[in-house]
């Protein structure tokens, strides 16, 4: 008579799945988990193949990026010109460029300018009328907010050239739409009035993007907060102080950190005055353009570049300090 067959018990002898060999059933290790080094590479690419899947974004930002860095900071240690002798054969001189730059009145002319600019029309303007618009467009809803919508964002995907002809059209002297409608025949706006033109022009132009980061940012704040709000008694002031501003200040600082940029490197204000008249309204980007082009000066514009590029660094490392330290725990 044939022997009986033992029972099986799980064990390796018993028939058990062999991946799940040398396991106790007081400790079970998940199969295919990798563990040690393995647990980071979590989409399972190797490094040969994430590093070829992350090339192409790398060659780009090395071309785009790195390479114009690396060009500028050569070029500012040069007397590098646009045409003549110098530029077939530029010599080096260091620090001279900079130097020459931190000791030149036209360069802090520009970076006042620049300053004013960025702190009216981006800060401030864009800043403001688009949390206002944002925020009084919150419970509208149907044409009036599509109207809205529609008008503000136009003034921002409109092509630069095309806003620069209309707004040079609107601002003439002889027959002007703003001096039509003031009753203000004759008034140069762009040359007795420059930067309040350029600021209010670049309100106008840039507030879109302001309206649509707030209008998402203000979709975070609880309804139930602002009804307590309202039962209480609160005004509209303490509201925007107590409820929302807490909730949305991050999303405040991001925008700000990024319309600050943009409108920093702006060259827009170019195509209304070029810097004029005279150098009233050449801010920074406008001073390097004519640096550059107008007078051939490649290797000194390429110094003021870097100084612009180091004080971009400098502001975003300074608002993003100011963003982890007033992230909502």
């Amino acid at each position: 008579m044939a022997n009986a067959s033992p029972p099986d018990d799980g064990g390796p002898a018993g028939g058990a799945d062999p991946r799940t060999a040398g396991t106790s059933h007081a400790g079970v290790v998940a199969v295919g988990v990798p563990t040690g080094g393995a647990a980071s590479d979590v989409v399972g690419l190797g490094r040969a193949r994430a590093v070829a899947f992350v090339a192409p974004a790398l060659l780009l930002i090395g071309v785009f990026l790195l390479f114009p860095a690396l060009w500028t900071l050569y070029i500012g240690a040069t007397d590098y010109e646009r045409t003549g002798p110098k530029h077939v054969s530029p010599s080096f001189v260091g620090v001279d460029n900079y130097t020459d730059v931190l000791a030149d009145p036209s360069f802090y002319n520009s970076l006042g300018l620049t300053l004013l600019f960025v702190g009216f029309s981006a800060v401030v303007g864009q800043n403001g009328l688009g949390f206002a618009l944002a925020w009084s467009l919150r419970n509208v809803t149907g044409w009036v907010r599509r109207t809205v919508e529609t008008l503000v964002l136009f003034a921002w995907i409109l092509p630069g050239s095309v806003v620069a002809f209309l707004w040079i059209a609107m601002l003439d002297r002889d027959g002007g739409t703003v001096n039509a409608m003031l009753g203000t025949p004759g008034l140069a706006w762009l040359v007795d009035y420059p930067m309040a033109s350029l600021v209010v022009f670049n309100i106008w132009r840039g507030t879109a993007f302001s309206m649509m980061l707030y209008g998402a940012a203000l979709s975070s704040v609880p309804p139930s907060q602002l009804e307590t709000a309202r039962l209480a008694g609160a005004s509209g002031p303490q509201t925007l102080r107590d409820i929302v501003f807490p909730h949305i200040r991050g999303h405040a600082l991001t925008n700000t950190l990024l319309i600050t940029l943009w409108t920093f490197n702006d060259f827009s204000p170019f195509l209304l005055t070029a810097g004029g008249p005279g150098d009233d309204s050449e801010i920074v980007s406008v001073y390097v353009y004519n640096t550059a082009i107008r007078d051939g000066r490649l290797g000194y514009s390429g110094a003021i570049s870097l100084l612009v590029l180091v004080a971009n660094i400098a502001l975003a490392l300074l608002y993003l300090r100011m963003l982890r330290k007033r992230r909502i725990p």
